[in-house]
């Protein structure tokens, strides 16, 4: 197992740095296509690809042809207490094996109980006993697919009482027991740090940064009391400011930019990513400010559904 997980640790730390990526929405299709954009890579949501058929299949490996590709899958469900899903797995392999992403990611939650899927990216208890039980569904997971994962931090609105386990410490138990790779959205580090009380500065400090292979960027609702993790428009300064000082201190990892909700044509899309290049080689300001952000008290929906309304179906 040892021997193993170090070969995976390897493969880590040898994943490439494809730049400035967007995730890939079925409403940009056609512009891709017809236009070429000079977009690094692009990032797919796995789940909406396992089982479609069709012009939306086509249309990927069209672009797999063109551009590199990572799949970005939100119902692994790594923290459920349900049995490994083989059926999903296997898809998961198929779909790898076909369009070769040059890494496959999840996040560190659970979706469901019960052979039954929420839909929703749920957040877990931090705990010795809980790790035990990650660790090893990912050791299983990655043995399957031949391949190490990557896990992204999700964004969370409350803590339990029965975490005892700081967050960025287990995203760094979890690398060094089974030689996974992070995957830092720096947007739900700033969510997360807001809703329960915590610095996002020290919380990116504390991470094992040579594990970090991938960040994202995205927009949030602040709601006054709390942040909501929507997607749904541009990204703050202060997750801007995040970003920096994640980038200097990961040396600089691929980058992509999320906008699953009110998605404006591509253009806007692109333009928002590529603000990206300025604040690489920004000093980082210590001062974070999420009080003076403007709020609104509308009402909104499950931000995690956002992520899946693209999803096609055959």
């Amino acid at each position: 197992m040892t021997e193993q997980r170090d070969s995976y640790s390897d493969v880590i730390r040898s994943l490439p740095n494809p730049g400035l990526g967007l995730g890939l929405r079925s409403k940009h299709f056609n512009y891709i296509l017809e236009h070429n954009p000079e977009v690094d890579w692009f990032e797919v949501i796995s789940e909406n690809f396992m089982d479609s058929g069709g012009r939306p299949h086509h249309i990927l490996r069209q672009l797999a042809e063109r551009y590199p590709v990572v799949m970005h899958g939100v119902s692994l469900s790594i923290g459920s207490t349900d049995p490994l899903n083989k059926e999903y797995l296997t898809k998961l392999k198929l779909l790898a094996k076909e369009i070769k992403p040059l890494w496959i990611s999840d996040h560190l939650c659970w979706t469901g109980v019960n052979s039954l899927n929420t839909h929703d990216l749920l957040p877990i208890v931090l705990n010795e006993e809980s790790l035990k039980h990650i660790c090893n569904r990912i050791n299983r997971v990655q043995d399957f697919l031949h391949r190490p994962l990557v896990f992204e931090n999700p964004s969370t609105y409350l803590t339990f009482k029965q975490s005892t386990i700081n967050e960025w410490d287990f995203l760094r138990y979890m690398t060094e027991e089974t030689g996974c790779g992070l995957l830092l959205d720096v947007n739900n580090v700033y969510v997360s740090a807001f809703n329960n009380d915590f610095d996002p500065v020290h919380y990116i400090h504390q991470l094992p940064h040579s594990r970090i292979v991938q960040m994202h960027i995205a927009g949030h609702q602040h709601c006054g009391t709390h942040i909501i993790d929507t997607h749904d428009r541009q990204v703050v300064q202060e997750v801007w400011k995040l970003f920096t000082l994640a980038w200097h201190l990961t040396g600089g990892v691929a980058t992509l930019l999320e906008w699953d909700s009110n998605i404006p044509d591509f253009e806007v899309y692109h333009a928002e990513l590529l603000k990206a290049k300025q604040h690489m080689s920004s000093i980082f300001d210590m001062e974070l400010n999420p009080e003076k952000q403007e709020y609104s008290e509308e009402a909104v929906s499950n931000p995690v559904n956002f992520m899946i309304n693209d999803i096609v179906v055959n």
